[in-house]
C-alpha cells in the first residue's frame, strides 16, 4: 500500500510564496510519476503539475508555469511544490497523487494513489 500525506497549506496573501510537500511511503517510486493538483469549490480537479520521479523531468499547467516549481528529495520519498507569485484564483485543495505507469500526466484517472489534500487560500 502507498501513503501520501501532504502539508504546508495555509493562508497567504496575493503574491506571497508557499511549499507544499508531498511525503510517500509504502513502495519504491523510481518508475513513478508524482503529479499536484488542484480543486476549487464548485471546480473539477484541475492539473498543476508533475515530475517523473527517477529523471525528474516536470510539467506544468500553463496556469502555473513559471510561477510553481517541483522537486523531489529522494532520501526523503517527498515532492515539493514551490509556489511564488499566489494569485486568489491559486485558492483551492491541493491534492498530490503517484501514477505507476508511463503515459499522459495531467488526467487525474491516470493517478493510482491520492493524499488526502491541504487547503491553500490566497487573498486579495
Amino acid at each position: 500500500q502507498v501513503q501520501l500525506v501532504e502539508s504546508g497549506g495555509g493562508l497567504v496573501q496575493a503574491g506571497g510564496s508557499l511549499r507544499l510537500s508531498c511525503a510517500a511511503s509504502g513502495r519504491t517510486f523510481s518508475s513513478s510519476y508524482m503529479g499536484w493538483f488542484r480543486q476549487a469549490p464548485g471546480k473539477e480537479r484541475e492539473f498543476v503539475g508533475a515530475i517523473r520521479w527517477s529523471w525528474s523531468t516536470t510539467w506544468y499547467a500553463d496556469t502555473v508555469k513559471g510561477r510553481f516549481t517541483i522537486s523531489r528529495d529522494n532520501a526523503k520519498n517527498t515532492v515539493y511544490l514551490q509556489m511564488n507569485s499566489l494569485k486568489p484564483e491559486d485558492t483551492a485543495v491541493y491534492y498530490c497523487a503517484a501514477k505507476l505507469r508511463i503515459g499522459p500526466v495531467a488526467q487525474p484517472y491516470e493517478y493510482d494513489y491520492w493524499g488526502q489534500g491541504t487547503q491553500v487560500t490566497v487573498s486579495s
